[in-house]
């Protein structure tokens, strides 16, 4: 059976996309669609947005996620010289 997407999904789709925040394995998979459906959007350049800016995009949430481990790391780091000079 073959369920087509509506526009406005596909805009809300495409839009979660182009923020950045998730990947795009997880949106299709919340929308029941693979993400090569996604994927191909992109690359008919339905959405305004391409395969540069989903790499800018994965590029930030490694980063992002880089800053959280290193925070984690000196926080830690700093805890364990607190507690030697108690």
């Amino acid at each position: 059976m073959f369920n087509q997407i509506s526009p406005d999904v596909r805009d809300q789709i495409l839009t979660r996309v182009k923020e950045g925040k998730e990947r795009v394995s997880v949106i299709a998979s919340e929308f029941g669609i693979s993400p090569r459906t996604i994927y191909s959007w992109l690359s008919k350049g339905i959405g305004g947005i391409n395969r540069d800016q989903l790499e800018l995009n994965k590029l930030k949430r490694e980063n992002l996620q880089l800053k959280q481990i290193i925070g984690e790391l000196m926080f830690e780091k700093s805890r364990g010289k607190k507690a030697r000079h108690d």
